[in-house]
């Protein structure tokens, strides 16, 4: 019995270490996954009420974050943060923007958008992005974006990932960027991504 026990539990410590091998070497351990397997097609509206799609991405580096705009806490915190890593870019920042993609379409209007990324702690230039729920589930879906609505009545809330997705100028997944980065961080790994090409 104990040998048996002392087997099964050695073929569960190398399954363990194999996948960890495996995520490591994907690019997990690094903050990073498949390019293949975040972003894709789209079809929402803008904060001006114009119909876009994913090749809003074309052309620039661009930082993808699904929040709302009645969010009381990590929604403000990412925008004053990617706010101020824009700052940092310099010169660079010309080939940048930042992608606000609601998780609450039912609230957030297009109207609603454009009143709340007028204000000074959002990044210059966001796009703030709205549609149905079907098209809101189809983006997040292709982001592995998680959401859900919590409460009741107008003053509900709405439980979401935290991560923000860094794309390139081709329209491809470069790197997730995790919540609670100091801007200096957030500044340089999109740097980083700019001189890697």
């Amino acid at each position: 019995m104990r040998k048996n026990l002392a087997i099964i539990l050695g073929l569960c410590a190398f399954v363990a270490l194999a996948m960890a091998a495996i995520a490591w070497r994907g690019g997990a351990g690094q903050g990073q996954t498949s390019a293949a397997a975040v972003g894709g097609p789209f079809q929402l509206v803008d904060q001006t009420g114009r119909v876009v799609d994913q090749r809003v991405l074309k052309g620039k580096w661009s930082v993808v974050f699904f929040g709302f705009t009645f969010c009381p806490d990590v929604c403000p915190t990412t925008l004053q943060t990617l706010a101020l890593a824009q700052d940092q870019l310099g010169p660079k920042a010309k080939d940048f923007q930042v992608i606000f993609v609601t998780v609450d379409p039912e609230r957030d209007t297009p109207a609603q958008l454009k009143a709340y990324l007028s204000g000074a702690a959002a990044p210059r230039n966001t796009l703030g992005l709205t549609g149905t729920p079907a098209q809101v589930a189809t983006i997040a879906k292709a982001y592995h974006v998680f959401y859900e609505k919590a409460g009741e009545g107008d003053s509900y809330l709405v439980n979401h990932s935290t991560a923000s997705y860094l794309m390139g100028p081709d329209g491809r997944f470069r790197r997730v960027i995790p919540y609670n980065l100091p801007p200096e961080e957030v500044a340089r790994q999109i740097s980083d991504a700019m001189r890697a090409g």
